[in-house]
């Protein structure tokens, strides 16, 4: 099923969205259109049961050569400050809406993966990437600071502070075999597997029990700002209300019963 979105493609199918910019001649840029429609549709995805899992894939051989610098970085150099703020905020409340939405999300990354295409595959859940990817948090390159969209918070927390560090100060592109050691690609695959087994990894995911999955993101997010006993304390509260759903119920079941659970969410 197509999706009804205008400036980026989204097919949903089985649970499963699969998103992807659709600008592959020019290696998949982002315009203030594409930020705020993708802002707005994770935003509303934290409401749609019918989506279990997110793959934010690739187009053309290439993920995401970030903000386009015709449709974007010109137009910022003759904003106020006021225009350019209510600009980078907007583009900080796509990756709220990301780490919001209540649905795991794979970055399958090929290609060109920088600037804001870097911070997208930052922001979700997973991220698998081919060989041949070169990710680069090049902000400093265009004259800006390395702290765009909330890499200065998430990034160390991935790779290392060290790591980030350097990536951020030098907007240099971390090779593929780099990023799968660091942490950052939880593993590389050939590219004309790369889609396939995004979905496949998506599909396994959706397959288990959604509101316990809905939960686990939610904590992984907000107990960065707890002190361990709030993060004890939080988990036995998240965990005990898990214990009330059915699908809790099904898979004592199923144990019992010597079956495997069929998860329905619920």
């Amino acid at each position: 099923m197509k999706a009804d979105t205008k400036y980026f493609l989204c097919s949903i199918e089985d649970g499963i969205a699969t998103l992807r910019l659709d600008r592959p001649e020019r290696k998949n840029p982002l315009s203030f259109d594409s930020y705020a429609e993708l802002r707005d549709w994770f935003r509303a995805l934290h409401y749609d049961d019918d989506v279990k899992a997110v793959v934010f894939a690739s187009n053309g051989g290439n993920f995401s050569s970030g903000g386009d610098v015709h449709d974007i970085i010109g137009p910022l150099t003759k904003m106020s400050m006021k225009e350019l703020l209510a600009f980078t905020r907007m583009t900080g409340d796509l990756v709220k809406a990301m780490l919001n939405c209540g649905k795991p999300i794979i970055a399958a990354a090929d290609g060109v993966c920088v600037g804001a295409g870097a911070i997208i595959a930052m922001a979700s859940d997973l991220r698998v990437a081919t060989p041949e990817t070169k990710c680069a948090f090049l902000f400093t390159r265009v004259g800006l600071a390395g702290c765009d969209m909330g890499a200065c918070a998430m990034l160390p927390r991935i790779i290392g502070q060290g790591r980030a560090n350097e990536l951020l100060y030098t907007g240099r592109a971390m090779t593929a075999d780099e990023g799968e050691r660091w942490g950052f690609w939880n593993r590389l695959i050939p590219a004309d597997q790369l889609e396939t087994e995004a979905v496949a990894w998506a599909r396994k995911i959706a397959d288990g029990p959604n509101f316990g999955h809905m939960m686990t993101k939610t904590m992984l997010q907000q107990e960065w700002s707890m002190s361990l006993d709030q993060a004890i304390e939080a988990e036995a509260q998240a965990q005990a209300i898990c214990m009330q759903t059915q699908d809790f119920t099904r898979a004592y079941d199923a144990f019992v019963a010597k079956a495997k659970p069929v998860f329905e969410g619920d």
